[in-house]
């Protein structure tokens, strides 16, 4: 039995539902009822009353709730004072926020860097994919979050943790909005605005390879954030984005055979010698957020 399989079970027992405790422990419903369904076993009884509403504690697994929040909290506190005896600082992860990413990704190291040290605080430095290898080449950050594909600085290692489909962004009354899916050749002739190409040259050049014979580079340039304000002004023109970019005024539309891709992933260096760092690591490492997100 796992002090993370106690986390879950308490999730579950205190959201009564598999979908919302999901949700707030950053993994897949199917992953957590198989680990809830797995504590079962070890424990040998029941613990959870499953139906359409959602779940209910069996007297077993009241007791076990009371033991198991009883249990973390030690497990918490038997870390702080170690360290605290020993003369160690609370750990702390200094994470790098790429723009653009999606949500759930940084949370989901968080929540991984709690599981591993429950003392654990992680900050956040926002910054473009140059930035996030600038920042941890000069020691700024422990954990950088970027685009690939890249070229790793010397002495670090990657990760690769999950993607996301690149559409069209347009306007909602853009001709081509009607449109269900579009193909390369839609977009022959049209002025394409996106991201400055010093923020990830090789993931900008990796997807604009493939437009450069169609589109029009437009002169001007944004970050993730504004793309949205500069398709609103220049209403003909297109974007790149994921899904999540989309607005009541500016829409997505998937491109046919979905050919563009954007890939985040972990970077970090291999003489770093944090202890969060090295506990998020350790086999099996950051293989666990990635395989939560191919479960979802």
């Amino acid at each position: 039995m796992e002090l993370r399989q106690m986390r879950y079970f308490v999730g579950v027992a205190e959201e009564l539902h598999f979908g919302r405790a999901a949700e707030r422990l950053y993994i897949s419903t199917p992953t957590l009822s198989q680990q809830i369904k797995q504590l079962e076993r070890e424990v040998g009884t029941t613990l959870l009353i499953r139906h359409s509403r959602g779940v209910e504690l069996t007297p077993a697994g009241q007791v076990f709730l009371a033991r198991a929040r009883e249990t973390i909290q030690a497990a918490g506190l038997a870390l702080k004072d170690t360290r605290r005896a020993a003369g160690l600082d609370e750990p702390v992860l200094r994470l790098g926020l790429l723009n653009g990413v999606p949500g759930w990704l940084p949370a989901a190291l968080e929540q991984l860097a709690t599981e591993r040290l429950p003392d654990s605080t992680v900050t956040l430095s926002a910054g473009t994919t140059t930035e996030q290898l600038r920042m941890l080449t000069a020691g700024e950050i422990d954990l950088a979050l970027v685009r690939t594909p890249i070229t790793l600085p010397p002495a670090t290692m990657s990760e690769d943790l999950a993607e996301e489909e690149l559409g069209v962004l347009l306007t909602a009354t853009h001709p081509l909005a009607a449109s269900t899916e579009i193909t390369f050749d839609d977009l022959t002739g049209l002025e394409l605005i996106w991201i400055p190409r010093a923020a990830a040259p090789e993931f900008y050049d990796d997807a604009i390879a493939r437009l450069r014979s169609r589109v029009r580079i437009s002169d001007i340039s944004m970050s993730q954030a504004q793309l949205r304000s500069a398709l609103l002004v220049r209403r003909e023109a297109i974007s790149l984005a994921s899904r999540r970019a989309a607005t009541p005024d500016v829409v997505w539309r998937p491109l046919k055979g979905r050919p563009l891709i954007a890939q985040y992933a972990a970077v970090w260096r291999t003489d770093s010698r944090n202890p969060v760092l090295q506990a998020m690591t350790v086999s099996p490492g950051l293989t666990v957020v990635r395989q939560q997100v191919v479960d979802d």
